[in-house]
């Protein structure tokens, strides 16, 4: 066999290989992996490459290697997971380098981290004053993770007592032009209620649509592929049609979740009567 064509076998079999052990070892983000993990991970790759390349390297031999690398850095993660004092052998433990706006030269020097390191990683953080920082952790993972005092920290309606409506999780009801019909029904609403919002938006069609996203408040968001026209202005119409069916939409809503039963009822006879309505304006709407 030609020595590119090995090259390649033994290149794609390493990758594949590499590829399953990788998705065994777990989906731990880059920036959580302590250095031993990132050692670990440099040390499997070594292998993975010189296994792709270097014919004199079994691939048997190659692949037993990468195993029980693999293997070791799963059992690791897992024996750490149940045993407090070996996570602090294997990952170390944070470090406090500022406490009340003051520096812990000490620890600063244990963490081998300069005073210009660690202001670079404050700035970061938003604090350029220590005196504003009341408490700052050297995680295991290198990150810096900052407290400000009570006064230096932003205002929050929490702390000017405003009430705020709680948001929920936006949801995509629409993707690369294709309706996502059961987010939608999980949002509460239905197809001809997403037509007829996008109507109001000016957009006749549905494959104009790149990206449509409901937020927790009923309002929809439309990304069209052409981004470069500008949607026509909302034409009245089409709005009091859309305002009609949410509200419709809005009243089933309330009778599904009151416990009244004559909340309820009232609730079920306006919806049915604004949903006649609709049915009979709609008509007129549309042109």
């Amino acid at each position: 066999m030609p020595e590119y064509l090995l090259i390649l076998s033994r290149s794609i079999f390493a990758f594949f290989v590499l590829l399953l052990l990788a998705r065994w070892m777990g989906k731990m983000q880059i920036s959580q992996l302590t250095f031993f993990d990132y050692i670990v991970g440099i040390t499997i790759g070594s292998i993975a490459a010189e296994l792709a390349v270097n014919q004199n390297t079994k691939i048997l031999n190659g692949t037993v290697g990468l195993v029980v690398w693999a293997g070791l850095a799963v059992l690791l993660g897992f024996v750490g997971t149940k045993s407090y004092w070996f996570r602090r052998v294997t990952d170390g433990e944070p470090t406090i380098v500022v406490q009340n706006g003051k520096i812990h030269e000490e620890n600063l020097r244990k963490a081998k981290l300069s005073l210009e390191q660690l202001m670079v990683q404050l700035r970061e953080k938003n604090a350029f004053k220590l005196s504003d920082v009341e408490f700052a952790v050297l995680e295991t993972n290198g990150e810096l993770s900052v407290m400000k005092k009570s006064d230096a920290q932003p205002v929050t309606p929490k702390d000017l007592g405003l009430p705020v409506i709680r948001e929920k999780e936006p949801r995509m009801v629409i993707i690369d032009g294709h309706i996502m019909k059961r987010t939608l029904e999980n949002t509460g609403h239905d197809v001809p209620w997403l037509i007829s919002q996008l109507r109001a938006q000016g957009v006749h069609d549905v494959t104009d649509v790149f990206a449509g996203q409901l937020d927790s408040e009923g309002n929809l968001y439309v990304d069209l592929y052409t981004d470069q026209v500008d949607l026509p202005e909302m034409m009245k119409k089409p709005m009091v049609a859309a305002s009609l069916k949410k509200v419709q939409a809005d009243l089933e809503s309330f009778a599904l979740q009151t416990q009244d039963k004559q909340a309820k009822k009232m609730y079920e006879q306006q919806s049915k009567q604004l949903q006649s309505m609709i049915n009979q304006i709609d008509p007129y709407l549309r042109k």
